[in-house]
């Protein structure tokens, strides 16, 4: 993977955890589970690779998208809420940036940016699509959802870990 591409790749994984803060880290531990790769393995990043991990981090995923569905769920813009999804970017994009040999500093932010403008962004749109009437709240979480799962497993469709 080129060091554009893993720019791009980190970028679009911060924003799908911007979206679903546990989403990405799941579908990122989906992957090297499937693909492990000796980059990770004897690093403090190793456990992503786990089964275990990858089983539990995709029921958080799954709880977290059940419970933006709930009328007392508080908003995505809360600053709890945005340090998590920023944290969860920045694990992602930590991991991404040392499979490719790259600063995990970095990596964490520019996953960290891609979380705060995938929070932010999301906000916005769903709002948008809320107030212009032609979708309305559960749907237009149940379509964030869908935007999510496509784009991260795009987003990780090609991933061949580098030894």
């Amino acid at each position: 993977m080129a060091s554009s591409s893993a720019f791009w790749k980190t970028m679009g994984m911060g924003v799908i955890a911007g979206m679903r803060s546990m989403s990405a880290p799941a579908l990122l531990s989906g992957a090297l589970r499937d693909q492990p790769s000796g980059r990770l393995a004897h690093s403090k990043l190793g456990w992503l690779q786990s089964g275990a991990v990858s089983t539990g981090l995709k029921a958080l995923a799954g709880a977290e998208m059940v419970g933006d569905k709930l009328p007392a769920m508080p908003n995505r813009t809360e600053p709890v809420s945005v340090m998590g999804r920023t944290l969860s970017g920045a694990l992602v994009g930590a991991a991404l940036y040392k499979l490719n040999r790259q600063k995990l500093l970095r990596g964490a932010a520019v996953g960290g940016l891609g979380a705060l403008a995938g929070t932010f962004g999301a906000f916005a749109l769903r709002k948008l699509a809320d107030n212009s009437g032609t979708t309305k709240e559960p749907w237009t979480g149940f379509v964030e959802d869908a935007l999510v799962v496509a784009g991260g497993k795009a987003l990780l469709h090609n991933y061949q870990p580098r030894q």
